[in-house]
């Protein structure tokens, strides 16, 4: 294979997607396909931490005059997600000439290469794929399907789908079911802390122990988890920690490796996210951080209706610490609330390991956290496998039903908002012609 070079280089004002503020970044367009971006026109192209890193293999393009003259928009995959992104230029010249026409090129030369790629493979590998997959799928277990199950009792309902408790037929085993509208993910309820509104210190050490565990495991699977809130985690029967809904979460992550794709709760989102930039593990411990100031203080730490404002606080804001909270949980929360990933509690390369020497989890046996010897602050009665007390009411008493997703919400809207809906809702994800 011909070594990459560089296509087309040179500076685009990129749109952020929740600060929508126009940011310079120095683009640098390859024939492999790669499109980074950079703060600042790098002096050596193969420097290894670009702010934006996406691929136009693939991508589909428009042209627009919204909402700046000379706008072009591009859709194309970051990792294995379908994103879009806004850049606009000085002069339709430069839009096209230099740069719309440039990524069209590329994308079209690595789709024929593609195709070349799949005629030249000999018919025989084919085969042998197609025996191949035929004899594995024979081996694998019947897949699961909703009528397999018995639907028992609603156990909590969102914007975006509903989590029920069902009975499977075939063994009798009861799983909490999520029913999901295709296009989104939300997660479950952590029920016990809007009951007491705050937790001691002490409680607080003992859930904070637990998902820093658990944290550490993943981070060792090179998994980064993305997606940390209260309402991600729950209590088993004993009274320990679960962490649920894995749809976030992002494999084969090192300590140096980062990611790009915009995605969580807003109010738990950490600052290199909101500002387009890649992220690694640290962003696991800013969702700590959050998560341990509530349980402790009984609030975000950060929070506004409005999500432009929301966005700045988290950005600018320094914490707002209760005079109540001990010198060691006040140092705790400073140290995962820092706004740079590097300087984060947790930042560094011993990422789990540093938070665990801190002075507030001074005396905790890392080990009994891991092997669950620790006596759990709380542990929840349930008489049953069906028993759903711990679960609001609300939901509980509504009667299940399985419902497709709706095109428009209740007031008659249509659910995706002008600035969240994509450009090219009515296209398949495939390259497209040259205009």
């Amino acid at each position: 294979m011909s070594d990459v070079t560089i296509v087309r280089e040179g500076w685009l004002q990129k749109r952020g997607e929740y600060i929508k503020n126009w940011r310079p970044r120095y683009f640098l367009l390859k024939t492999d396909g790669s499109f980074i971006g950079y703060k600042e026109k790098p002096q050596d192209a193969d420097l290894p931490y670009p702010l934006n890193n996406f691929s136009v293999a693939k991508c589909q393009l428009m042209k627009t005059e919204r909402p700046k003259p000379n706008t072009f928009i591009i859709r194309c995959l970051q990792w294995t997600t379908v994103i879009e992104r806004t850049f606009h230029v000085d002069s339709p010249d430069e839009r096209y000439n230099e740069w719309t026409e440039a990524i069209q090129m590329v994308a079209d030369k690595l789709q024929r290469q593609e195709e070349e790629r799949i005629q030249c493979s000999p018919t025989s590998n084919i085969d042998n794929m197609v025996e191949e997959e035929m004899d594995i799928s024979t081996t694998h277990h019947k897949r699961k399907t909703m009528s397999d199950f018995d639907y028992l009792k609603l156990l909590g309902k969102g914007t975006f789908g509903k989590v029920i408790l069902v009975r499977e037929k075939a063994s009798g085993k009861y799983y909490a079911m999520k029913i999901l509208k295709k296009e989104v993910i939300i997660a479950k309820l952590f029920f016990h802390l809007s009951r007491e509104r705050v937790f001691s210190e002490e409680r607080t050490r003992f859930y904070g122990a637990e998902i820093v565990s658990a944290l550490d495991y993943l981070h060792s699977a090179k998994i980064v988890y993305r997606d940390l809130k209260l309402e991600n985690l729950m209590l088993d029967k004993d009274g320990h920690i679960k962490i649920t809904d894995f749809g976030l979460c992002k494999e084969n992550i090192t300590d140096a490796a980062t990611m790009k794709t915009f995605c969580g709760t807003p109010e738990y989102l950490a600052p290199e996210v909101l500002e387009d930039n890649d992220y690694g593990r640290a962003v696991d411990w800013w969702g700590l951080g959050v998560v341990t100031y509530e349980m402790m203080c009984g609030r975000l730490p950060f929070y506004n209706q409005d999500h432009e404002k929301l966005f700045e606080l988290i950005l600018m804001e320094d914490i707002k610490l209760p005079r109540t909270l001990s010198t060691d949980a006040k140092s705790l929360l400073s140290g995962l609330l820092i706004k740079d990933p590097n300087k984060r509690l947790g930042g560094g390369p011993d990422d789990a390991k540093e938070i665990m020497r801190h002075s507030f989890f001074s005396g905790v046996e890392w080990q009994d956290v891991y092997d669950k010897k620790l006596i759990p602050p709380f542990k929840p009665q349930v008489t049953s496998e069906t028993d759903t007390r711990y679960f609001d009411e609300e939901f509980t008493a509504q009667t299940i039903t399985i419902t497709p997703p709706e095109k428009f919400d209740e007031d008659g809207m249509d659910c995706l908002d002008n600035e969240r809906r994509p450009h090219f809702p009515q296209f398949s994800y495939s390259a497209s012609g040259r205009e």
